[in-house]
């Protein structure tokens, strides 16, 4: 697994050049993907440990604007799995980061009202337009994308579900619970028990119970 090119675009800016780049590049990128795979599989012992090695190599730099990436990585993985908690690491270097990193921030935080359209990534950009996951292609970004739809109060049945089998399809246990859970409290709320006792043996079965 990989992070989007957008967060890593100023993490690894100097890597295709001459001579090799400063250690603190590749090992930031290697930690934050570590991170990511470990968060999505479940491994929260893991992911934790790998996002504070990216934390300390980025801040040997003295450069808030590529600690915030790493901050806005982590929040963004854990918006993928329904997990907010309101980003504080890149809320304490926000006056620092770049009006792209607060736009993105605000758009994981469901804070559309205002919201600078221009500073998002393409793909994200026309998720607040269209309200929908439907064009994202990445997988990673597709369920950010859902997380953000979600924490506006925009998500629609067919996202839910596009979400559930999209982190199904990567086998990243963590969001995929997570969108089963929202799925069921759907049924639930629809009264359809066919689909809950469905859903239930399916996050049964992701949860690794017999």
């Amino acid at each position: 697994m990989r992070i989007p090119a957008f967060i890593g675009a100023l993490l690894l800016a100097a890597c295709a050049s001459k001579p090799a780049p400063p250690a603190w590049q590749p090992n930031a990128k290697d930690a934050l993907d570590g991170f990511t795979d470990d968060y999505l599989r479940g491994n929260t012992a893991a992911a934790n440990a790998e996002y504070a090695r990216a934390r300390r190599e980025t801040t040997s730099t003295g450069r808030a604007d590529l600690v915030a990436q790493v901050e806005l990585v982590r929040c963004g993985v854990l918006a993928a799995a329904l997990e907010f908690d309101d980003c504080p690491g890149f809320s304490a270097l926000a006056p620092d980061a770049t009006a792209q990193q607060r736009a993105y921030a605000a758009y994981l935080a469901g804070r559309w009202e205002g919201l600078d359209l221009g500073a998002l990534p393409e793909q994200h950009r026309a998720v607040v337009g269209s309200g929908s996951i439907a064009g994202v292609v990445d997988p990673l970004s597709k369920l950010v994308a859902a997380g953000a739809l979600f924490k506006a109060g925009r998500i629609t049945p067919g996202d839910i579900e596009m979400a559930a089998e999209t982190a199904s399809s990567q086998g990243w246990r963590r969001p995929l619970l997570m969108w089963l859970g929202v799925a069921q409290k759907r049924a639930e709320a629809g009264g359809d028990g066919a689909a809950v006792e469905r859903i239930k043996r399916r996050i049964a079965l992701a949860s690794g119970q017999k």
